[in-house]
């Protein structure tokens, strides 16, 4: 039986430190040649190393080498990563009564959801753990007995948003003059006020502190035109903390606020395939040793672990209703397990641990989606 590692991978390959070339091609050298290769080699001669603790052969998980796994195997663990999690931030701007006019616009937007069912408490110990098994090359997590991902059905039974409609893409980086002007356009501030808040920004974006400051005390009394922006506001808000939590922690990227231009639009959008391959993002960067912090929205990694990891670390709400989004389901609560030791449960782990059809009592209330089969078999086919 070949050796358990440390970070879940398994190999029959001695262990030893890899050359500190960065190269992903190697070239097998003789000791009485130089330390780079021949231009008269056979090409035939080049391989992928294989990874201490990884894989044998690279020639898919090309970027192993990078791997927070790789260098947990060699002894080189990094300090616990920093969540971004803003469930807390969601109820410092409440809708309520006074507000009716907006709350209408954001439920016709799909987004209405995130209000609620985003957790304020993130485990972070089982969320590294998993986050530590993810891969760029096959999006998925590597587990003992093979791999798993979140789905658009995860998407769309977690969270109850959209995930089909408009995609979301932007063809360029939105540049600071382009933001200021869009805030100025499309939230109704000053030219002064816009290029005050990049600046502090350092970039197109703005902070979710100051929406706050200066769009929530608006009310249904105010002007159409300071409801409308508003309204833009809070969606920017909304998404900001949810969908597109990124690493920065305390922003939200300006270029977002152009989906809200035309506020009768923003029901048409595929919300949960962007949720989702943002979500891919952000995991693919946290496995990368340098890195400090986990972004994209922890509701939909938390509650799919709960889902799909159901006597290993779910603590269900036992007044949930199937009407509701599965992300309700769940007490969110911090697992007190070390880092290493979920490590090492997750190594323990077997196929028999998992809950593989965890929506079977949702289905009535809320049905499965053939285009979640859809882009399952795109993702097959095309390995992105």
């Amino acid at each position: 039986m070949p050796p358990r590692t440390r970070g879940g991978y398994t190999s029959t390959a001695p262990r030893r430190r890899p050359i500190g070339s960065e190269h992903r091609r190697r070239v097998q050298l003789r000791k009485d040649e130089p330390e780079h290769p021949r231009h008269d080699r056979d090409e035939t001669e080049e391989v992928l190393e294989g990874a201490p603790g990884g894989p044998i052969d690279r020639c898919i998980l090309r970027s192993f080498h990078k791997h927070v796994a790789g260098k947990i195997w060699l002894g080189e663990d990094r300090a616990p990563l920093k969540l971004v999690n803003h469930g807390a931030k969601l109820q410092l701007w409440e809708l309520n009564v006074e507000r009716s006019r907006i709350y209408e616009t954001v439920q016709q937007s799909g987004l209405a959801p995130l209000i609620s069912c985003s957790h304020r408490v993130a485990s972070r110990p089982m969320l590294l753990a998993f986050s530590e098994r993810w891969q760029l090359e096959t999006t998925t997590f590597h587990l003992p007995f093979g791999e798993m991902t979140i789905t658009l059905d995860d998407v769309t039974s977690i969270l109850h948003i959209p995930i089909t409609g408009s995609m979301i893409s932007f063809s360029q980086p939105l540049r600071v003059d382009d933001a200021n002007a869009l805030l100025v356009e499309l939230l109704g501030t000053t030219d002064v006020e816009a290029s005050r808040e990049t600046e502090q920004c350092r970039s197109p974006s703005v902070r979710l502190q100051w929406l706050r400051e200066n769009f929530s005390i608006i009310t249904d009394v105010s002007s159409d035109d300071d409801i409308e922006f508003a309204t833009r506001a809070f969606l920017l808000h909304l998404v900001g903390c949810t969908l597109f939590a990124d690493k920065s922690a305390t922003s939200v990227g300006v270029v977002y606020l152009e989906l809200f231009r035309d506020l009768s639009m923003v029901g048409s959008y595929a919300w949960g395939a962007a949720c989702l391959a943002f979500m891919y993002r952000q995991l693919t960067i946290a496995t990368r040793f340098e890195v400090r912090q986990l972004g994209g929205y922890l509701t939909l990694l938390q509650a799919w672990i709960y889902e799909h990891f159901l006597e290993m670390f779910s603590s269900p709400d036992l007044s949930y209703i199937e009407s509701r989004p599965r992300a309700l389901r769940w007490r969110p609560h911090v697992i007190p397990d070390s880092l290493q030791s979920l490590r090492e449960r997750l190594d323990r782990l077997q196929s028999s641990d998992v809950y593989w059809e965890p929506y079977v009592d949702h289905r009535a209330e809320h049905p499965f989606s053939r285009y979640c089969v859809v882009f399952w078999m795109h993702k097959v086919r095309t390995g992105c």
